[in-house]
């Protein structure tokens, strides 16, 4: 990526996250020769955008990418930009789907905890036979597991997910726009 001039570092200041490139490739992988539209994007780049966005609030975020003036392309930069957005929007959406699918298996670990639990206390209580209370037994460990596994997804496994999450949240509600320098 690029050098700062000083002169630019009042337009830097202005936005939340500022990125400056020496040209729109920096932005996508060199390993793809697809088009704008399709291209992947440059993990670089990414990590850029996360470290940078780490700490801002998501309400009014702004990504500014400053582009040396003599090759700026505003005719490519809408393509730029809806990649940009579609990536965004599509991490953020398979993120959040990741998050919600942990929670709500752990959920049903819980549950299916519970249930088991319920039948084996009752079968304790209601049983005249030891077989039947020796069979019930078994079931008494799986079933306190299924509680703590399941308890451990809703709260442990499911915070993994988190921090991509917000970042991906972050930036698809973000103001995508190209400065010059």
């Amino acid at each position: 990526m690029g050098e700062l001039v000083d002169s630019e570092e009042e337009v830097i200041k202005e936005g939340n996250i500022s990125l400056i490139i020496n040209d729109y490739n920096d932005i996508f992988s060199s390993f793809d020769p697809r088009a704008y539209l399709e291209r992947a994007l440059s993990d670089d780049f990414l990590q850029e955008c996360k470290r940078a966005a780490r700490d801002k609030n998501e309400e009014q975020l702004e990504l500014r990418i400053l582009i040396p003036k003599k090759i700026r392309n505003i005719k490519e930069e809408w393509k730029i930009k809806k990649r940009l957005r579609d990536h965004f929007n599509h991490h953020a959406n398979e993120k959040e789907n990741k998050l919600i699918k942990t929670k709500r298996e752990g959920l049903l670990w819980v549950f299916l905890g519970i249930v088991i639990n319920i039948v084996v206390v009752s079968g304790f209580i209601y049983s005249t036979s030891n077989i039947i209370e020796t069979i019930l037994s078994i079931f008494e460990v799986p079933s306190w597991f299924l509680i703590w596994e399941g308890m451990g997804k809703i709260f442990l496994e499911s915070r993994k997910f988190m921090p991509e999450q917000e970042f991906y949240k972050k930036m698809s509600r973000a103001e995508i726009n190209f400065t010059e320098y």
